[in-house]
Order: C-alpha cells, then sequence, then structure tokens
C-alpha cells in the first residue's frame, strides 16, 4: 500500500511539474553541436584568440552551459574563405560567423552602421545605441530578411588611420592611391580617387610590401605590428577617423537560433556581451605597449592627418551617407537612429569626457 501510494504522489509530482510549464529533464539536457566560421585566419590575436576573440567566445558559451551548447571554430580558409560568412550562414552551412558588419555592404548598406562609422560613435557611444538606444532591434530589423540575427561580440575600440608609403600633406594626395580599406571608409577614399581594395588581413602585408597596394589600414599597433605592416611603410596616421569604434559582429542563423532554449539564448547574448568588454580592455594595454614599441624601436613616424584633410574627409563621408539613406528607407531609418543618438552622447560627452581630455589630462 505504501509503495502504490509513493508511485501515485511521484506521478503526481511529474504531472504537477509539466502542468507549471517545468522543462523535462530530457530537455534540459538537449546538447547542441555548432560550427562558428571567422573572417580571421587562425591564430589571429583578438579575432581568433587571446580575450574575447572568437575561440574565448566559444569556451565561456560551452562552459556557461555545462557543456550543451558546444561551438566548433574555424579560421578563414578552414572551412569557407574569409569573407563568405554571411552567405554561408544564411545557406545553413555553419550555425554562426564571427567577422565585421561592414563586409557585408553588398548585402545591405545599412549592416555597416553597426560596425564603424566615420567621424562616428566611439566605444562607450556604440554600446550605449547598440544596448540601450534601439540600434541592436535595428540590427535584427535589418538582417531579418536574409533570415539572420546578429549581436556585438567584440571591440577594437578607435583605430589608426593606416599605413602610408609616401607622406600625406593634402587631400591630393590621396588620388590614384591603392589602399586596402573597407566600409564605409572605403567609399570615402573612393569618392576622393582612391584605388580601394578590400584583402583580408593575412594578405595585407605582403600586397604592401610589393607595392600591390600603397597604403593600408588594419587595425591598431599591437594587431598592425603583428602583420609587419611598419616593415613595409613608415608613415603611420593616427587620427583614427574612419572607424572611431569597430564592433565585431557574431552572425548567428535565425532557424537555428530559433530552436536554442531560451537560457542558452541568454547564454550566447550574455558571453557575447562580456567578450564585447573583454577585448576592447585588452586593445588598450596591447596597443598602449606596441606603440611605445614602434615609436621608440621600430623608426615609425606617427602624426595626425592634416586639418584640409580631415575636413575634406568629414564632408565627404557626410555626402556619402547622405546619398546612400535617401537610397532606402531601412538605412534611412537605422542612419537617423543612429545620428539622432550621436547628437544627445555628443552634447553629453561635452560635459564628461571632453574636461577629461582637455583639462585634466592636460594639468
Amino acid at each position: 500500500m505504501m509503495q502504490k501510494r509513493r508511485r501515485l504522489l511521484t506521478g503526481g509530482a511529474v504531472a504537477a511539474a509539466a502542468g507549471l510549464g517545468l522543462p523535462a529533464v530530457a530537455h534540459a539536457q538537449q546538447t547542441f553541436s555548432w560550427k562558428m566560421t571567422s573572417a580571421y585566419g587562425k591564430g589571429s590575436p583578438f579575432y581568433m584568440e587571446g580575450p574575447g576573440s572568437a575561440t574565448d567566445l566559444a569556451r565561456r558559451i560551452e562552459a556557461m552551459s555545462g557543456g550543451r551548447l558546444k561551438i566548433q571554430v574555424f579560421g578563414a580558409g578552414e572551412l569557407i574563405p574569409a569573407l563568405e560568412g554571411f552567405d554561408a550562414v544564411r545557406a545553413g552551412t555553419v550555425e554562426m560567423n564571427h567577422a565585421n558588419s561592414y563586409f557585408w555592404t553588398g548585402k545591405t548598406f545599412a549592416a555597416q552602421y553597426f560596425c564603424a562609422v566615420p567621424f562616428g560613435l566611439n566605444f562607450q557611444g556604440i554600446n550605449g545605441w547598440l544596448y540601450d538606444g534601439g540600434g541592436q532591434q535595428l540590427w535584427n530589423e535589418v538582417y531579418a530578411p536574409f533570415g539572420l540575427v546578429a549581436m556585438p561580440c567584440g571591440n577594437t575600440g578607435v583605430q589608426m588611420t593606416g599605413w602610408f608609403k609616401k607622406e600625406i600633406r593634402s587631400s591630393a594626395d590621396f588620388k590614384g592611391l591603392k589602399m586596402r580599406i573597407p566600409g564605409l571608409a572605403g567609399r570615402v577614399y573612393a569618392s576622393l580617387g582612391v584605388d580601394v581594395k578590400l584583402l583580408p588581413g593575412g594578405e595585407i602585408f605582403p600586397a604592401l610590401e610589393r607595392g600591390v597596394i600603397d597604403a593600408a589600414e588594419f587595425v591598431g599597433p599591437f594587431q598592425d605590428r603583428k602583420l609587419g605592416l611598419h616593415k613595409a611603410a613608415k608613415f603611420y596616421y593616427t587620427t583614427g577617423w574612419h572607424e572611431t569604434a569597430t564592433v565585431s559582429e557574431l552572425l548567428i542563423n535565425k532557424a537555428a537560433w530559433d530552436k536554442l532554449p531560451k537560457d542558452l539564448q541568454a547564454i550566447v547574448e550574455n558571453a557575447s556581451a562580456a567578450c564585447n568588454v573583454i577585448s576592447e580592455a585588452w586593445c588598450q594595454r596591447t596597443n598602449a605597449e606596441a606603440m611605445e614599441d614602434l615609436m621608440k624601436n621600430q623608426g615609425v613616424i606617427a602624426r595626425p592627418l592634416p586639418e584640409e584633410v580631415l575636413k575634406k574627409l568629414r564632408e565627404t563621408t557626410n555626402q556619402v551617407l547622405a546619398e546612400a539613406a535617401a537610397k532606402d528607407p531601412l538605412t534611412r531609418k537605422v542612419h537617423d537612429s543612429y545620428m539622432a543618438y550621436k547628437k544627445k552622447f555628443d552634447a553629453w560627452s561635452g560635459y564628461s569626457e571632453g574636461p577629461y581630455h582637455d583639462k585634466i589630462l592636460a594639468a
């Protein structure tokens, strides 16, 4: 009689749990094995190795999920070519891709606002827009027709203008220049007569060394030195007008995303947010150390662009953005949101960050 009562109680508890919508044990133990490709080669610092990288992100997701979501990471060329992640994720060939959204300018112009806008928001500002200013929702709206979702998973902070074999004295020096430069900045440079090249990171140094290109930008002092760019060009322009903060994108197939339980979705989102902050912190330290070495030991000539050049670049940027926004309602929607947020952020920054740089550091 007692055993029968125990069976009834056990059965009742299971039924009650089901009635309350509690997950069954089998569901809680469901595991997923995903693939994530990258636009950057295996071993690339920041992007593929180190704090906040694609590999680090995969490790964090697996650890936080207790092994329920395992992600195999592939560098550029291991599974697909470097810049074919968008199509691979869209087709479901892989579930994830780790890159930068400005590589997908041929798919949708609006994608670039979620990576880097010339003369745009800095690290604090872009995070504010994405996490709390409607940017994340717009990002997914832009990608919805492609069956994709995305989120920030890293940030380089401000990048350098790049490496030039010859000194830039005026905007006229850009005419006929062959330069590796992606994203919106590439369109701006093209409007000034630059022959723009889009090359993966691993191809930049040999192209610069052999004279296939005359100038190149990549990221910042640490990663640029890692590629050896200072050995192929000595003029290092530091203004960073083109990428005031560059977001790494975690691109996910939406059908696969929708199959994940809510707790695993939350783990991916929080691991990505952690890597976003951790990667930028890593950049601050490594870039400071690398810049000191480049200046003291490598014979690099570092300087900001001339004011006339910056003025011309800003004017051209505004023109390129206005033309793109006029052609597409969704790009206009993203543009207006970004710029409205930037206007408020810039005003607040004038009271907060401005005095820090102008007064405290100068004291």
